[in-house]
């Protein structure tokens, strides 16, 4: 518990100070108005309290991410604890924070938009096939678990909607209404109250370990000393738990999702606790999860679970069910079937305005975002009716949405470098070039090791890859990184 309760308080003045740090570098500035005031259309582009914004963020960011991520990382032993405190603090929110100012510097402009501004043309439309393929994979992986959940409570009171089906066409038609109409009219008005059940949950779970004080494993006992040769199932601690506890450390998902909020930022300044913070918040969230999961998974826990292949889904419904009572468990369930279900939706409507961005082509007409919705949830129907006929569909369309998304964190973390380095300076592009190239580690060697990709069984060759990669990779910014302006961002 006490480890637990460390990274807790290094979180917070991680955002206290690093995030004051990583401020300080953009040089935030009220004096300039944000794309939500300049190109205010009534659609996207929308002034909203500063509040409102934040939750929202958070809520699309988070998904089940920072609950489920969590729970099969503490399977990791408390390796997790650390991963999901630095990897938030020095990777993922200034992955999410920089990224977030960059676009709202360039107009509220969509994620490849951005990375074709830093890195040009063909960057921008490899960036935007890779991005559309993860929009679609988010579109359709969160309408496969949250329509499970649904259909098995349904059928518990022997509800004539418990078929998978019909909740599948429920959450398609509600997308497609989110996804046409104003941000402010659906996603401004229902999304912080959802945010909130999963923040409650949270400081409900919070409260409960403090209550319970579990023998949990600590830091200082060994990162793994509780598991099988550092690994669960046959993965490494290195590089799955990174690839495992994504959103609650890095997502690069996350840079798809700010330009939503970027262009409903009224100030500057509100950047750091609406991007950084919203980072901070769910990891957060993470750590909590980590540490109930963890005394479910080594110290006893409930019947329902007791073992290391316990199913995320099945800790959910154990710690609703014994720590949350009737009302947070009701509230839990609420969080774990929004939450995806908010966060399919902003995928979608990303995936739009991104494909707009791309063509140039004007959202304010409703026929016009016809135009470009249609197909987009024709492609994510097809592929989510192509993987329900699999029995690990959904493990199958999760686990390239991990790789994918880790790997577009990588490209992201690139682009920011670059970005800092032109336009400042002082050697502030450190900041995102240290967690580019352990990212870029990471999900080279996930690929070679993992069996969704080549399944290299040696130990030795994945490692030397995924170095030589960082090292490429390296070698491309140098030769490729542009002239230094006049050092101001």
């Amino acid at each position: 518990m006490f480890s637990f309760l460390l990274s807790v308080v290094a979180l917070i003045l991680g955002y206290v100070l690093y995030g004051r740090f990583v401020s300080h570098v953009v040089r935030a500035d009220s004096s300039r108005l944000t794309p939500a005031i300049v190109q205010n259309d009534g659609v996207d582009f929308i002034p909203m309290p500063t509040w409102k914004v934040f939750m929202i963020q958070f809520l699309n960011i988070a998904g089940t991410g920072p609950i489920f991520g969590a729970i099969m990382g503490a399977k990791f032993g408390p390796a997790s604890y650390l991963w999901i405190v630095f990897g938030c603090i020095f990777a993922g929110a200034v992955h999410d924070y920089l990224s977030g100012m960059a676009m709202l510097r360039q107009g509220g402009v969509s994620y490849n938009e951005m990375i074709g501004n830093i890195f040009g043309e063909k960057a921008r439309v490899l960036v935007s096939i890779l991005v559309t393929a993860l929009l679609l994979l988010v579109g359709a992986v969160f309408v496969y678990s949250p329509a499970i959940i649904l259909g098995a409570l349904a059928s518990v009171f022997e509800n004539p909607t418990s078929s998978m089906m019909f909740w599948v066409v429920v959450i398609f038609f509600y997308y497609l209404v989110a996804s046409l109409l104003p941000i402010d009219k659906i996603i401004g008005r229902i999304y912080p109250f959802f945010a909130l059940c999963i923040l409650f949950m949270a400081v409900g779970l919070l409260v409960s370990l403090l209550i319970h004080w579990p023998a949990i494993p600590e830091l200082w006992e060994g990162l793994g000393n509780r598991l099988p040769s550092l690994g669960v199932s046959g993965q490494d601690l290195f590089p799955c738990l990174f690839v495992t506890v994504a959103c609650g450390a890095i997502s690069g998902f996350h840079a798809t999702q700010s330009p939503l909020m970027a262009r409903c930022l009224k100030d500057e300044k509100y950047g750091r606790p609406v991007f950084y913070g919203s980072m901070i918040t769910e990891g957060l969230v993470a750590l909590i999860w980590a540490a109930v999961s963890s005394w479910f998974f080594f110290d006893g826990g409930m019947a329902e679970t007791g073992a290391l292949n316990a199913q995320a889904p099945t800790v959910v419904q154990a710690v609703a069910k014994h720590w949350l009572g009737v009302v947070g468990g009701i509230l839990a369930i609420i969080g774990v079937v929004a939450a995806p279900i908010t966060t399919g939706d902003t995928a979608l409507r990303s995936a739009r305005l991104m494909i707009a961005d791309f063509f140039h082509y004007d959202q304010r007409p409703i026929k016009n975002r016809l135009v470009i919705t249609i197909p987009v949830f024709a492609a994510t129907i097809a592929l989510l009716w192509f993987n329900m006929s699999d029995a690990q569909g959904f493990n199958n369309i999760w686990r390239y949405f991990g790789w994918l998304n880790q790997t577009l964190a990588c490209f992201t973390l690139w682009a920011l470098t670059q970005w800092l380095y032109v336009r400042s300076e002082k050697p502030y592009f450190l900041i995102t070039l240290l967690p580019a190239l352990f990212m870029s580690a990471v999900c080279v060697s996930f690929i070679l090791v993992d069996k969704m990709g080549f399944g290299v069984p040696s130990a030795v060759i994945p490692y030397i890859a995924s170095a030589t990669a960082a090292l490429a990779a390296v070698l491309f910014f140098v030769l490729n990184r542009k002239t230094r302006r006049d050092g101001v961002l």
